[in-house]
């Protein structure tokens, strides 16, 4: 999983986006690369993939496993060890969602970020 973030983390660089934009979206990713790897039990030979785009001022990052099942948050009490991940996902993104894979199998889970860039001077 560190592979990812560094390759969000230098690309959001290279689009010149704000620090806490950049901060966001690599938490956000790390909790859905980490969802998908321990619930998506993906069949040998299947990958995860993780993309991210920015168009105008907005990011969306997707995560795209070969599971069928739709995750949603759960309430974690305050004694559970793991379970925040989507609600944490809910809570920083600007708009959030799940959709099965239209040409295939699997599942999308996404986020998006207002990511307005620096004016240029």
């Amino acid at each position: 999983m560190g592979r990812v973030r560094t390759l969000l983390r230098e690309q959001a660089t290279s689009w010149k986006l704000p620090d806490e934009v950049t901060d966001t979206a690599v938490l956000l990713l790390s909790e859905l690369m980490t969802n998908a790897y321990r619930h998506a039990k993906v069949p040998a030979g299947r990958e995860i993939w993780a993309r991210c785009i920015l168009e105008e001022d907005r990011l969306r990052i997707s995560v795209t496993d070969a599971n069928d099942t739709l995750p949603t948050p759960r309430d974690a009490s305050p004694d559970d060890e793991s379970g925040r991940g989507l609600t944490l996902v809910a809570t920083l993104a600007d708009k959030w969602g799940t959709e099965p894979r239209p040409c295939g199998i699997g599942k999308t889970v996404w986020f998006e970020l207002q990511a307005a860039r620096p004016a240029v001077r």
